[in-house]
């Protein structure tokens, strides 16, 4: 489960990936291959995987991996909680993680819905995620070593997972109906190192810099609560943790796959628009903060 709009989500003719085959194939006949797979999907996450072949991502987060306060990965095993196409996931494993195993469910219809969603928007976000197939594919054209289970993260414990040096936390609070309950599993897997990235109301981290607010949605798609940069790190010690740095807003710009309306100057008459017109401009508003789990004996 990860960060995207369900109602705006682009619909696109779909096709039956395939897996990509190399074997005796030629390169140029494998890079089709793999083109062909990928403009099969919708995409969440923007990767290149061969030279000139990249993934329409919904958002594109290249431009930010480098802003993220990575501790040395060099032979730690590392967890990627709602990995979706496996952008950190592959990421840690390039900055030499030992090992990265990716969690996430699969099925959409096992995610923190409210009550009365549409139909029509569960099915659409079902397209998008497409069980899975896209971390499968990228994995495959890169080659990776990373292992993905198909597991919530309410039920992350370490009989199922076992221990991690470093837990990256994506983009994922804001769909979650209980954020504080998957931080505290989290945290009893969590050996040294909590990074949390997720999305934060902007005008509300503006007008209250020091205190923990949030702004609850809750209406027809899986996005429930939204803090700002206080109420962010004042989740991640509720949920067990002593923040080590403190969160940094950063902006996750869109990727080619998410359609932008046109910037007008009556976006600004409205909250909505403004959000909106902050996304095409800056991208979305996140921020970022690192953690190490607290001693509770």
């Amino acid at each position: 489960m990860t960060h995207e709009g369900g109602n705006d989500a682009r619909r696109r003719p779909r096709a039956r990936p395939r897996t990509v085959k190399r074997g005796s194939k030629s390169p140029v006949a494998t890079s089709r291959l793999l083109m062909d797979d990928v403009q099969a999907l919708q995409w969440y996450h923007t990767l290149e995987l061969q030279p000139g072949v990249v993934t329409p991502g919904w958002f594109d987060l290249r431009g930010i991996s480098a802003q993220i306060p990575w501790p040395d990965l060099t032979g730690k095993r590392c967890l990627d909680v709602g990995t979706f196409d496996g952008f950190w996931a592959f990421e840690m494993e390039r900055r030499g993680a030992g090992e990265v195993i990716a969690i996430d469910v699969l099925d959409p219809l096992r995610w923190d819905w409210p009550l009365g969603s549409p139909p029509e928007v569960i099915a659409e976000v079902g397209r998008r995620k497409a069980g899975g197939r896209g971390f499968e594919i990228a994995r495959d054209a890169l080659g990776s070593s990373v292992k993905r289970l198909e597991l919530s993260v309410y039920d992350v414990d370490e009989s199922s997972v076992g221990l991690f040096d470093v837990v990256y936390f994506g983009s994922l609070l804001l769909h979650l109906r209980d954020p504080i309950l998957a931080l505290q599993r989290v945290r009893a897997v969590c050996k040294e190192v909590l990074i949390v990235l997720d999305a934060i109301d902007l005008p509300l981290s503006v007008m209250l810099p020091k205190r923990p607010v949030a702004a609850f949605d809750g209406r027809e798609r899986p996005w429930w609560w939204k803090p700002n940069a206080a109420g962010l790190a004042r989740m991640v010690e509720a949920g067990g943790f002593t923040v080590t740095m403190p969160a940094k807003r950063l902006f996750m710009k869109p990727g080619a796959g998410q359609p932008l309306p046109q910037l007008r100057p009556r976006m600004i008459r409205s909250r909505a628009g403004r959000e909106t017109a902050v996304l095409a401009w800056r991208g979305d508003p996140h921020a970022v903060l690192v953690a190490r789990p607290r001693s509770l004996g």
